[in-house]
Formats: C-alpha cells, structure tokens, sequence
C-alpha cells in the first residue's frame, strides 16, 4: 500500500516524556506524516489526540486496516496504531498539543495526568515570525474523551477491520478445531511471611487465568519440552475451560483464592484455534491486556456481561475482522479470537 507525498516518523508518543522541555513535533504545510503510536504503557489504556486534526488509521499491530478517519485514537498497552496525518495546506499562525490520558477501565488507583507534546508548523521562509514571538502563537488543545467513556472505546474498536482483499486476505479460520474458554481477573493468595501485601485481609493480588496464577520455572519451558526432561517442570493439562463455572461478571465469590502452577496447553500442529476471554469481577472488572507471542490472530468478537456460547458465536465476523497480536479483554466482558497454531516453538 503506498501513500503519495508521505514522509514516514518513527514516533511513538504515549509515554511519558523525558525530554527537559516539552517534545515538539516539527511539520511542513500540505504534507502527509505516518506516525506510527505505541502504547507502552504496563496497564492503562490509553486516549490520543492532536487539537485540530483528523488522523486517518492504516495500521493496527503492523497489519493493515481498512482506513477511517478519527480524532481521537484508543490504544490498550503493547498495541502499535499507524496513522496518517494530513498537515493543513497553509501556515497556521499556531501550535496545537497532541495530549494522551488514560481510558479507566478498573476499580484501582491511576495516574490522573495527560501527557503533551506539541505539534508545531515550520514558518514558510516569507513570513516574519522571530523565535520568541512563537511562543506566543495561539495554542489549541484537543478535545479528549470522558476518562471512563466507554461508548467511544466501544465504538472505536468496532470500526477496526482488516482490508480483507485479494492482495492482504483475511485468512481468519472459518472452522475450529479446538475451543477454549478462558476467564482472566485478579485473585488473591496468601501472603509471604517476607512480604507486605495490600490484597483483602492481608493476601496477595495474583492475576489468574482459570483460576490458576502462572508459577515460574527454574528450567525453560522448551528445554524441557526438548530434552524430554518435563517431569516436574510442566504439566500438559491446562483446564480448557473453568473448572467451576459462576456467574463471571456479577456478585463476587466468596472464595478468592487461586492455585499456581505451571500449565501448559497443548494444541496440534495447524490446528485452528478459538479461544474466548472472558473478564471477571473477582477483585473488580477492569480491562486485560493479552498478547499471543509469535503469532497474530483475528478478534472474531466482543461484547459485554458473560459470553454466551449459543447467542454470541452467531454475532461473530468471519469476513473482515481486525488481525494482529495484542488485543484488550474488555472491562465486565469478553473478546473471541481465532488463529492458526502453525508456528511452534514460539
């Protein structure tokens, strides 16, 4: 895909900068820019804009999209978006911010600030302007979402699509071969005798999927997978599904702990895969951010309150849905994904 008169910006800005002055972002009248943006965040998704400009999507994790024009972009942590920044045709006589603040999903504390950088014009070689007299130009803000506006991060997800065409097909999986149902919250274990926890009654937080909280291994996983040598490093049964199923999304149980171990899932060579994520409300419902090493995958659905397997699979796009390797379980919901296990050893 090629864009005239585009002029490519490695920039990621949605981090916290740590330049002594505030970032600028120097453009040229009538231009196109590619940004290319980053969340690199560790848990907050994120809100992006710049005051007085329309960016056009292209890319979502590297991988095209069919483009849409937007104000304001939302990003969940580990995602890449590209956009296209079509600069105004004449010299402004202003600056405007590019601001990002956090899309609050969850119950616990946040960092309540916005970061900005400017985005400021080159002055055209005829017009008068010395250095100090820039800083005293007009500066516009952009207008950012509601930090807990989830109708826009509802609706900005749904217009994600892959291009879906016979140069960049959408080879999203039409049938499964193997299903997995996969809840993802916080639980709590008991606390160290080392250690100061702030999880309810003295415990630890510990993220869980199905209930089970990761434990790290002393021998590396394909070592011992190759080596033959798995006898007390691993266990091949995953559950594929929650042992004991509730009410995901409503009343808390009173039980809270979860187990830890090393478990691992197993899945056949090009086989093809569904797996749904489901949030819960444990410790409180909050946003997940969720990336398949190695592989990209297709976000087939999402939606709100507990996924339902009779009515929600007949909801599910299989012609263009968004392709790439990070996606962000919603907050009190759930997201499908499909892929193809055709990479091992990732």
């Amino acid at each position: 895909m090629l864009f005239s008169n585009a002029i490519f910006f490695p920039y990621f800005f949605i981090i916290k900068l740590v330049f002594p002055d505030t970032f600028k972002l120097k453009v040229k009248p009538g231009k196109t820019y590619l940004l290319r943006l980053i969340n690199a965040a560790l848990n907050d998704e994120l809100f992006f804009s710049i005051a007085n400009h329309t960016l056009t999507v292209v890319e979502a994790d590297a991988i095209y999209v069919k483009p849409f024009e937007t104000e304001t972009l939302l990003i969940a942590p580990g995602q890449t978006t590209n956009v296209l920044l079509k600069t105004k045709l004449h010299y402004p006589s202003a600056t405007f911010f590019m601001k990002a603040r956090p899309y609050v999903t969850g119950q616990g504390t946040f960092d309540n600030s916005t970061v900005a950088g400017i985005l400021e014009y080159e002055k055209p070689l005829n017009f008068h302007l010395s250095s100090n007299s820039i800083k005293n130009l007009p500066l516009f803000k952009p207008v950012l979402p509601a930090l807990n506006d989830t109708s826009f991060a509802t609706s900005f997800t749904n217009k994600l699509r892959s291009l879906a065409s016979k140069q960049f097909p959408a080879n999203v999986p039409q049938n499964v071969d193997r299903q997995f149902f996969f809840t993802v919250g916080l639980g709590t274990s008991p606390c160290q005798s080392n250690q100061t926890c702030q999880g309810p009654n003295g415990t630890m937080f510990q993220a869980s999927v199905n209930n089970i909280s990761f434990a790290m291994p002393t021998t590396a996983l394909l070592q011992a997978h190759f080596t033959g040598k798995s006898d007390g490093v691993y266990n091949p049964d995953f559950p594929t599904s929650p042992l004991i199923a509730f009410n995901y999304t409503g009343t808390p149980p009173n039980n809270t702990m979860v187990s830890n171990g090393t478990k691992l899932a197993v899945l056949p060579f090009n086989s093809s895969v569904e797996l749904i994520m489901q949030d819960t409300s444990i410790l409180g419902a909050e946003s997940h951010p969720l990336h398949l090493h190695g592989f990209n995958f297709f976000v087939v659905g999402q939606g709100f309150g507990n996924f339902d397997p009779n009515k929600d699979p007949t909801k599910f796009n299989l012609v263009d849905p968004v392709e790439r390797n990070t996606v962000g379980v919603p907050s009190g919901g759930w997201v499908a994904i499909r892929f193809l296990a055709d990479n091992p050893g990732k």
